[in-house]
């Protein structure tokens, strides 16, 4: 299969490709001296090298063009709000403290990040169907909607952006990236919470820090 993260490594810090917006250079990973160590550990090291550089390079790049999409609706929804509408609508109305869990954050943070949702009506709270005394965070019309549109249009992006793989190989790409997003999480969040997770399964990011969507 064709590396989806790769690196070639080379004395500049930036080849003369091209990332797939065409509009700045691919980086690359610098060479690795190779001193008294075996070829077998030198390789590893390299190997380690551009991996962790093309991960700075894609966090930069994801923040740079926020993945948010094509056409009219790019960029007009944060990566926060997203994610939490998200998991609504996979997992249906819950209250702070479930949603909060299954983020990996706080729930000072959800709501904090809920209260513009729920102003502009993509969020409402409604009664638990069995505890009328409690709350729970439930997507909208007009959220499922929102969505949808959204969805749509980072689906196109990952469309454009993988253009020439194959099916194999955004399979497995997605696969990688799942595997590789959960074992950080695991990480953060201390071994008893690793598991093992299908690559279809979403994987929330545990900061939460963005500003309010627009809406």
């Amino acid at each position: 299969m064709t590396s989806a993260v790769s690196a070639s490594p080379g004395s500049g810090s930036e080849s003369s490709g091209s990332d797939p917006s065409g509009s700045a250079p691919l980086e690359t990973a610098p060479a690795p001296s190779v001193g008294t160590e075996s070829v077998g550990a030198s390789d590893d090291a390299a190997l380690l090298d551009a991996l962790q550089h093309q991960v700075a390079v894609f966090a930069r790049r994801a923040e740079q063009t926020r993945l948010g999409g094509v056409g009219q609706v790019r960029n007009s929804m944060d990566r926060a709000a997203y994610l939490l509408l998200n998991r609504l609508d996979l997992e249906g109305p819950m209250g702070v403290k479930a949603l909060a869990a299954g983020m990996g954050i706080d729930s000072s943070t959800v709501t904090r990040q809920v209260a513009p949702l729920v102003d502009t009506g993509l969020v409402k709270r409604t009664s638990h169907p069995e505890d009328g005394r409690a709350v729970v965070l439930e997507l909208s019309a007009r959220g499922l909607s929102r969505l949808d549109e959204v969805r749509s249009s980072r689906r196109e992006l990952m469309s454009q952006v993988t253009d020439g793989w194959t099916e194999d190989e955004r399979d497995s790409f997605c696969t990688l990236l799942t595997r590789f997003n959960t074992a950080l999480s695991a990480r953060q969040a201390g071994p008893a919470s690793a598991e093992p997770v299908s690559h279809r399964a979403p994987v929330d990011e545990p900061d939460g820090t963005e500003p309010p969507p627009a809406s």
